[in-house]
């Protein structure tokens, strides 16, 4: 049975509403005969709230704690896409980063992960369960929270995808996929059905905002197969590998 890691951005969990109807989204994959692992972004604009109720407070804030606040936004994600999978009548799971082990160095606001044990994942794939992760969340090995930067949902996806050895990562949010230029300044842009990893680590070093750098560069370096597609209609995206 193939394995197919999704990411779901702010925009597409933004409402109740908007979560109902990503839960049955995801319901439809694994009809198909998939096992699902889903990560997710926090809600709409949450991160900015949070932040910015971090400088009302103390316009410095430390970084350990910080990072502790930051990621309460991705596990309420996590929690309301799960009771909405259970609504549906489906067996699902939620975990947060450091509950699957996402373990990163200690550069709070900024880590990067060094490792990711699957066990957790994988003993809950073979029940049958749908797997819901905190995105942009992991943990030191001293168990201190940490956050991955702005992006970083992406690539706990393509980190999860490569770890699980997934058969494809989809990185699903507001956008149709990745164009011959920003279709909102040039609205003669063409979809690409097709990129190479080189081509799209191009365009996101020259800030086509699509995926994070870094996640395209986790998924070249560990051959992780990405399709990149909207998460507001079933309109086939662009596949990147």
């Amino acid at each position: 049975m193939s394995l197919v890691v999704q990411k779901y951005g702010g925009s597409s969990l933004s409402c109740p509403e908007r979560i109902k109807a990503i839960a049955e989204r995801i319901v439809g994959v694994k009809k198909k005969g998939k096992r699902v692992v889903v990560v997710v972004s926090a809600m709409g604009d949450t991160t900015d709230k949070l932040l910015n109720l971090a400088h009302q407070v103390n316009p410095y804030p430390p970084k350990r704690e910080l990072d502790l606040l930051l990621s309460s936004g991705e596990m309420v994600s996590c929690a309301l896409l799960t009771m909405a999978l259970h609504g549906l009548g489906e067996s699902a799971i939620a975990f947060s980063g450091p509950q699957v082990r996402i373990i990163t160095d200690e550069a709070h606001t900024r880590a990067r992960i060094q490792k990711i044990e699957t066990r957790r994942i994988l003993e809950e794939l073979k029940k049958g369960k749908i797997v819901v992760v905190a995105g942009y969340q992991g943990a030191t090995l001293k168990n201190d929270i940490t956050t991955l930067g702005r992006g970083g949902s992406d690539i706990t996806a393509v980190a999860l995808a490569a770890a699980l050895k997934a058969d494809l990562c989809e990185i699903c949010s507001d956008v149709e996929g990745v164009y011959t230029a920003d279709p909102q300044i040039v609205p003669q842009a063409r979809k690409l059905p097709r990129i190479s990893y080189e081509e799209m680590l191009e365009l996101a070093s020259g800030g086509a905002q699509v995926i994070h750098l870094r996640a395209v560069e986790i998924a070249k370096k560990y051959g992780v197969r990405l399709h990149t597609r909207s998460s507001f209609s079933q309109k086939e995206g662009t596949i990147i590998d």
